[in-house]
């Protein structure tokens, strides 16, 4: 949902021409609103000039059948899909893609083509073109237009997170001071600045950008964070939530970059709910403040932090009925992968 914000006061004092140009700006949102509202089967649109170079986030829309894509926090792609008909659903909550293959043909269905792949579990769900007759009709597959899953291929890497849920809520940039899940975040943060100006995204477009591999679990309902490499898990501890009684909710934050002046770390927060009775979240700052972990975590951070790397927080345990070995996945209670 799009929100328009009334004029402020210096806007205001600006005179006409500012209100004018107000005017015309809200029309255009309203008018790129309208546009994703009414895609028709096959349809999309594509926007990568607005965010040329980032981390990238998938977010696919089970009630609307759409895909939407977000590079560095803002959004580059909308496309219509066809997800899994009934007695078989394409399983809701936190993916990262495991396998690309742009001429990939299953090994289930008869060495049917699925042009454009890219995996989410290895037993057999994933985005790829497809037949979009207007309603969910896949194996549990994310079918997409061909020219879309085209270009969404070119800006997909092994490693980027993919929500699929029933809604999700995309707040502003999350500021976090210092190092996440520390209590000393400004001395943290003194340790990690050189490498993290080391791994930052790129100033041009046609620098090179190295993908992210590292992903952070939290589960407020066993105090637990793991951190994982390419799915492996490289670091299991302890973890303390302040104000306990308070669910974390489940959220997706994609570290955007890092501001060594004021020692901060951007995160781009997507909120998501693999439940249909209940509304998506937003995050804020606090969200990311009540976590600390062990130090033994801190320090497996620390080594691996850098733009892309994918932090999730969950209010399910991170047992084998929330995460799926190299799967990276959290599931609603009524899926397993």
């Amino acid at each position: 949902m799009t929100t328009w914000r009334h004029p402020s006061r210096r806007t205001l004092l600006l005179g006409s021409g500012a209100l004018l140009a107000a005017a015309s700006l809200e029309q255009a949102v309203a008018a790129i609103v309208e546009t994703v509202d009414a895609l028709k089967p096959g349809e999309f649109t594509w926007h990568p000039e607005r965010s040329p170079y980032g981390p990238v986030a998938i977010v696919v829309s089970l009630p609307d059948q759409r895909v939407y894509v977000y590079r560095n926090g803002i959004r580059i792609g909308v496309s219509t899909c066809s997800t899994g008909k009934p007695g078989h659903d394409t399983p809701t909550g936190v993916f990262t893609i495991l396998q690309k293959d742009k001429d990939h043909h299953s090994s289930t269905y008869n060495e049917a083509p699925m042009p454009n792949m890219n995996r989410l579990t290895w037993s057999g769900i994933a985005l790829h073109a497809g037949q979009l007759p207007g309603y969910p009709a896949s194996h549990g597959c994310v079918r997409l237009p061909m020219a879309f899953s085209s270009k969404l291929f070119t800006v997909t890497h092994v490693g980027t997170p993919v929500i699929i849920a029933d809604s999700a809520a995309f707040p502003e940039t999350v500021i976090h001071p210092g190092m996440v899940l520390s209590a000393e975040a400004e001395k943290d943060f003194d340790h990690t600045v050189s490498t993290l100006k080391q791994k930052q995204i790129p100033a041009s477009p046609q620098a090179p950008y190295s993908p992210p591999a590292t992903s952070i679990m939290i589960s407020s309902a066993d105090s637990r964070v793991i951190v994982l490499d390419d799915g492996e898990i490289v670091a299991d501890g302890g973890a303390t939530i302040l104000q306990p009684s308070r669910p974390l909710g489940n959220h997706v934050f994609v570290l955007s970059h890092l501001d060594a002046d004021d020692k901060e770390l951007h995160w781009k927060p997507i909120g998501y709910s693999t439940d249909p009775k209940v509304a998506a979240r937003s995050a804020d700052q606090s969200t990311l403040t009540r976590i600390r972990a062990d130090r033994s975590i801190n320090d497996a951070i620390r080594q691996r932090m850098k733009p892309g790397v994918v932090l999730v927080t969950v209010d399910l345990p991170l047992s084998a009925d929330s995460r799926s070995g190299k799967d990276f996945v959290i599931l609603n209670d009524q899926h397993t992968v």
